[in-house]
C-alpha cells in the first residue's frame, strides 16, 4: 500500500485473502455493535472514551491490513495499542497495497477476518469513500481542514516529503538534483519502482519536475530529467531495497524521507536530502470500514493513532504526524524525534488528486520512450 505504493502480486494477495476467508469463522454480533459502536460518529455517541474502551475490550480483536512493521514504525504502534488495551491485533498482508486492502474488504465482507480499518494512499481512498464509516476522534479539530473530510469519513494521518537518500561513504553529497547527472553518480542512482505503478517512484518524477521548473501536474520536465539520467548511464535498472542499500548496490535512492531516513539504522553513513524548491509532500489516509467486524476496536484504534502517543510513535518512525503543528504549540511533540527529521527549505507542495491524474497521463504517454 505504500505511497507511496507498497506493492504485492495480485495472485499472492488473492491467495492470502482466500486463505483468511477459509479460516475465518462466521462473525457473531459483537457487544459493541449492540451498543451502537457501528454507527458511532464519535466516542461521545457511546458515552465517552471510557465506554468506547470498554466496548472495544469486549470485542477483544482488531483487524488491520497492509501495515509493514518497519513502515512508519507500525510494528511498535501495533504492539503499543495491543498492550495498552489488551486487544489482539490481527495484521494481514503486511506487504499489501492500498488496493489490496479494498479488495480484502469486499471479498471478506460479513466475515470475522475482514479489515476493520484502512491506511490508504490518497488515490485509492478517494475512489472508495463509500466504504468508510464517518468518525471524529477527540483530536479531530486539531487536524488541518484541508487534510480531512469534514464529516470524518477519512483523515490524513502521517506523511513525508520525497527525498534523495545517499551513502555518503560512496558518493559525494548532492546539493541539487542536477548534481546526479554528474559522472560521479554513474550507475548509482535508483528510483524506487516503476513510476507508472509505484507511488514512491511517481513522486520522484514529480519532485524532479518541480526541481527543473515544471509542476506536479505537468511533469514533462521530470520525465525528461530521468531520461537524461538514463542517457548519462547514471540510472540503475534496480528496485532499491534494504538489501541493495546495505550491500552498496544502490548508493543513491529516490524515496520518501521517512523511508530514506530509516536506513541510517543499518547504514550509518546514509543521509537524506530534500532538494530546495522541490518539496513534494504526500499524506496517507486513515479510515474505518463501514463493515468493520469489530466497530468499537476500529474506533479506539483511530483514537489511539491521533492521540499524542500515537502521533509520536509515527514520528519516531520518521514520518510526519498530521497533528504536528498542534502538538508543537501544546508542547506534547517528541522534540528530539521532530528535530531529527530531514530539513526542508521552500514551500511544500501537496498534489491534488486531479493534478495526479493529469501527471499520470503524461507519464503513461512518455515514460517508456524517455528511458527506453
Amino acid at each position: 500500500m505504500r505511497p507511496f505504493t507498497r506493492t504485492i502480486a495480485v495472485t499472492m494477495a488473492a491467495a492470502t485473502i482466500a486463505a483468511v476467508a477459509a479460516c475465518s469463522p462466521p462473525e457473531k454480533e459483537s457487544e459493541s455493535t449492540g451498543s451502537g459502536a457501528a454507527s458511532a460518529t464519535s466516542a461521545a455517541d457511546l458515552g465517552g472514551l471510557d465506554k468506547l474502551v470498554e466496548a472495544a475490550k469486549a470485542e477483544g480483536q482488531l483487524n488491520v491490513i497492509a501495515l509493514p512493521p518497519n513502515w512508519a514504525n507500525y510494528g511498535e504502534i501495533i504492539k503499543a495499542f495491543g498492550d495498552k488495551y489488551g486487544i489482539k491485533v490481527n495484521s494481514a498482508q503486511p506487504d499489501g497495497s492500498s488496493q489490496d486492502e479494498i479488495n480484502a474488504a469486499n471479498q471478506l465482507k460479513g466475515q470475522a477476518g475482514a479489515p476493520d480499518v484502512f491506511d490508504l494512499g490518497a488515490s485509492v481512498a478517494t475512489a472508495n469513500v463509500a466504504m468508510f464509516a464517518p468518525y471524529k476522534t477527540e483530536k479531530f479539530a486539531e487536524v488541518p481542514e484541508n487534510l480531512k473530510d469534514a464529516n470524518g469519513a477519512w483523515v490524513n494521518d502521517y506523511g513525508g516529503y520525497m527525498s534523495v537518500g545517499y551513502d555518503s561513504a560512496k558518493v559525494p553529497a548532492p546539493a541539487t538534483l542536477a548534481d546526479l547527472l554528474k559522472p560521479e553518480y554513474k550507475g548509482k542512482v535508483a528510483l524506487n519502482g516503476d513510476p507508472t505503478q509505484a507511488g514512491s517512484a511517481f513522486g520522484g518524477v514529480q519532485m524532479a519536475s518541480l526541481a527543473n521548473g515544471g509542476t506536479v501536474e505537468d511533469i514533462t520536465k521530470g520525465v525528461e530529467f530521468f531520461g537524461q539520467l538514463k542517457k548519462a548511464g547514471n540510472l540503475l535498472p534496480v528496485d532499491p531495497s534494504d538489501t541493495t542499500i546495505q550491500s552498496g548496490q544502490t548508493p543513491v535512492v529516490f524515496d520518501w524521507d521517512y523511508l530514506n531516513a530509516a536506513q541510517v539504522a543499518k547504514v550509518k553513513t546514509w543521509k537524506t536530502f530534500v532538494p530546495n524548491g522541490a518539496v513534494l509532500g504526500s499524506y496517507y489516509v486513515q479510515a474505518i470500514s463501514k463493515d468493520a467486524p469489530h466497530p468499537a476496536a476500529a474506533r479506539l484504534w483511530q483514537e489511539f493513532l491521533y492521540s499524542d502517543e500515537g502521533q509520536n510513535l509515527w514520528l519516531k518512525g520518521g514520518a510526519r504526524p498530521v497533528r504536528a503543528e498542534a502538538m508543537q504549540k501544546a508542547g506534547t511533540i517528541d522534540k528530539t524525534a521532530f528535530d531529527a527529521l530531514p530539513k526542508i527549505e521552500g514551500t511544500p507542495v501537496i498534489p491534488t488528486e486531479a493534478q495526479n491524474v493529469k501527471a499520470k497521463e503524461i507519464l503513461a504517454a512518455n515514460w517508456a520512450k524517455a528511458i527506453g
